[in-house]
């Protein structure tokens, strides 16, 4: 059996033994919207629970656009013209672009144009926000649960923030998009580090497709309501990276309807778990680290038996990445199975434990090989198994859990 996985912009073939058990698990493939610029136009018009976009703010009135960064594959060449277009009472200088990194690097100079075309980033002002400076961030309260929010302070000046983003399950946050934009997006790092600590990481609720009962959804929620006026465009794409579905308006309303239909088409029950697991990380831009990566193990460890073995392809152009806290954590162990007792010991020292977390969860149930473009010893460093030839590597786990073995594959990853 050939099996394409998404992996960088093509496509990688891998061969499986006919007479292995081999199921194939993809999203239900949607296809994309006939006129996706004319959906997302009609969206802004007739949202969820909100007056039209164009009657939301009036001129001289300011506006904050939240847009994602390069690791997430939006489509802002379809989504901009017609915000824009509903914006356009609006002078451009009382438009500013945010770039919601979260913890994550900024984007350079050429990521922006990709994001966001040339003519946006010539035509408006781009800030980004750097959730380590706190000079950037203002108090702006404290959750139910007692966690004090700290907000990129010049995006609360603005009239109306406009939440942009796309909907798909979160391997913590139960689904990402909505709120997310503004916490983690434009969140100071204690903040995050408040959202994303281990008792929460350790709540059975703080997984793939949960966000009712999820402490970390509930706190982001909460963050994002102390943000408002807010309006939230948020679209559901297929593997083709077309648009299937766009929810626009009020936040809580709208995401909640992107939500159910990204759990109706990209979620999948199955009935038995497997001993070999193959799977993406969705390909670019998804996949441009071992950092994200761990998104796609994650999907994998959810449907493998104890001792079961995951198989990552996933291009790493952007390697662990190098200098990142998540790499710095990898490196203060000599073995993987240190390493969930090192994050709990030093949390309160450490700026960034969830990714290494949830590793570490997958590490101790699973043996995790990857296929990617980075040299053997950088994968090593990351406590992985590098692969040089996954059909090779494939012929081997079966010999190793025997004809009866179970394969899953999941081309398309998280």
């Amino acid at each position: 059996m050939q099996i394409k996985l998404a992996y960088g912009k093509e496509r990688l073939k891998v061969w499986i033994p006919d007479y292995v058990h081999t199921e194939v698990v993809e999203p239900r493939y949607v296809k994309g919207m006939t006129d996706q610029l004319l959906a997302v136009k009609e969206a802004l018009t007739n949202p969820f629970h909100h007056p039209p976009l164009s009657e939301s703010v009036h001129k001289g009135q300011r506006v904050a656009i939240i847009f994602s960064d390069i690791t997430r594959a939006t489509p802002y060449h379809i989504l901009l013209p017609p915000l824009l277009q509903a914006l356009g009472h609006i002078p451009d200088d009382h438009i500013t672009f945010f770039c919601a990194t979260g913890t994550h690097r900024p984007a350079t100079p050429e990521e922006l144009i990709t994001i966001l075309s040339k003519e946006v980033t010539e035509r408006f002002r781009i800030v980004q926000n750097n959730a380590s400076d706190p000079g950037q961030q203002k108090d702006v309260g404290t959750t139910t649960s007692g966690k004090r929010i700290m907000l990129h302070k010049e995006i609360l000046e603005y009239d109306l923030r406009i939440l942009t983003g796309f909907i798909e399950p979160h391997f913590f946050a139960g689904f990402s998009g909505g709120g997310k934009a503004i916490m983690p997006g434009m969140a100071s790092l204690e903040t995050v580090r408040q959202n994303h600590a281990i008792r929460n990481l350790d709540h059975p609720n703080a997984r793939w497709g949960h966000t009712s009962g999820n402490p970390l959804w509930d706190d982001i929620m909460e963050a994002a309501a102390m943000a408002a006026p807010l309006f939230l465009l948020n679209i559901t794409l297929n593997r083709d990276k077309e648009i299937t579905g766009v929810f626009a308006g009020e936040l809580r309303e709208a995401h909640a309807r992107g939500c159910a239909f990204a759990k109706e088409t990209a979620m999948v029950p199955l009935k038995e778990a497997f001993d070999i697991v193959i799977t993406s990380n969705a390909g670019y831009p998804l996949d441009l680290n071992i950092y994200q990566s761990v998104k796609g193990m994650s999907a994998a460890e959810r449907i493998l038996k104890e001792g079961g073995s995951i198989v990552m392809a996933a291009e790493c152009w952007d390697g662990i990445p190098s200098g990142s806290d998540y790499e710095n954590i990898l490196k203060s162990v000599d073995k993987v199975e240190s390493l969930m007792d090192y994050i709990r010991e030093h949390e309160t020292e450490l700026q960034d434990t969830w990714q290494v977390y949830f590793q570490a969860m997958i590490q101790m149930k699973a043996d995790v090989y990857l296929y990617s473009k980075l040299d053997p010893t950088t994968v090593q460093s990351a406590h992985l198994e590098p692969v040089s030839n996954l059909n090779s590597l494939i012929s081997k786990l079966v010999d190793k859990y025997g004809p009866d073995a179970r394969i899953c594959v999941l081309p398309e990853g998280p």
